[in-house]
């Protein structure tokens, strides 16, 4: 993979392209996971990114996905070769019905999960922490001093946010500013090639990268953007391989993106790409630098994803789904 990117302001160098563990525990687990750990450090990368509730709507076991991680950092010894991501605060994904509207980030919310993430990843301290969800009806300085209460007592170095509104971004920046913190060093948020013209997910606490949202990463280089969902949900992979009777139901199914998915053999061809490469090799050609988060299914799909940051991608095949 190309050079890796560093967030301004801090010591995190982080590799183009993040490890996606969702499906750790789940998809692939025990040796099978130590094969795409060690294979995605081997192709130069070095983030991992997860969470604690990651995929406990998935009985019996809660916080699969970090146990996992936990089970190769400790079997592997390679912690120190980590750039180790996970968030806390996301609503409960147990029982019959979840409801995504009950969020959980106050102090105690974000204690209990930090600690239990400490646990299970098996490491003294997160790299970068995020609050996967946000309330709105908690002041930005109140969160931000909990995840500064995190840094003092060596629990993690730096932290971010997910699923944050842009306005709620620039409050805790300023907040950070006049305390004289470094503030947030990341955001996650909804972003790929097919997310301008995508009809909304159900789940509707998800943030998507707008104009306005696109703007600020601009503008601010020291809040790294990550964006999650980064090959649309394998939209135009199914396209490619079957057509469109096979993506009619999804939601990137609109005029644009089938436009772009009907000339996926084209750019196949022109730049010796996979689907996944083509889907990915947007993210290369964004204004400022960005670092999208891919879950693999199993060691090839993730050496095809990695491929993605040595081909050169040109913006004009993009420009309609730019911002």
């Amino acid at each position: 993979m190309r050079k890796n990117v560093t967030i301004p302001g801090t010591d995190l160098s982080l590799s183009p392209m993040g490890l996606g563990a969702v499906n750790a525990g789940l998809r692939w687990d025990g040796p099978d996971a130590d094969r795409i750990f060690d294979a995605f450090l081997d192709l130069g990368g070095n983030v991992i990114d997860t969470a604690r509730v990651y995929s406990d709507w998935i009985p019996p076991e809660i916080g699969r996905s970090e146990r996992a991680v936990g089970d190769w950092l400790e079997r592997s010894g390679k912690r120190n070769q980590v750039v180790l991501v996970t968030k806390g605060g996301h609503p409960v994904m147990t029982g019959p019905n979840p409801d995504t509207h009950i969020n959980r980030v106050t102090r105690a919310d974000m204690e209990q999960d930090i600690d239990l993430s400490l646990k299970a990843l098996r490491t003294d301290c997160i790299d970068l922490y995020f609050y996967h969800r946000d309330d709105q009806t908690i002041p930005v300085e109140t969160l931000v001093d909990t995840m500064e209460s995190f840094v003092k007592a060596g629990k993690i170095r730096y932290y971010g946010c997910s699923n944050w509104a842009t306005d709620r971004m620039k409050a805790a920046d300023a907040y950070a500013k006049k305390m004289g913190y470094r503030g947030f060093a990341a955001n996650q948020a909804l972003l790929n090639l097919g997310s301008k013209y995508m009809n909304p997910l159900e789940d509707d606490t998800l943030v998507y990268v707008k104009e306005e949202m696109y703007r600020y990463h601009d503008e601010n280089r020291g809040n790294l953007l990550m964006p999650y969902m980064g090959v649309c949900g394998g939209f135009f992979s199914a396209y490619a391989a079957k057509g469109e009777d096979a993506v009619k139901d999804s939601p990137y199914a609109t005029p644009e993106n089938l436009a772009f998915a009907r000339r996926i053999g084209e750019l196949q061809e022109k730049y010796h790409a996979s689907p996944i490469q083509l889907a990915l090799g947007y993210f290369t050609l964004q204004k400022f630098p960005c670092i999208p988060l891919y879950g693999p299914r199993d060691v090839a799909s993730l050496e095809d994803a990695a491929g993605t940051f040595d081909i050169a991608f040109e913006r004009g095949d993009y420009e309609k789904y730019l911002y």
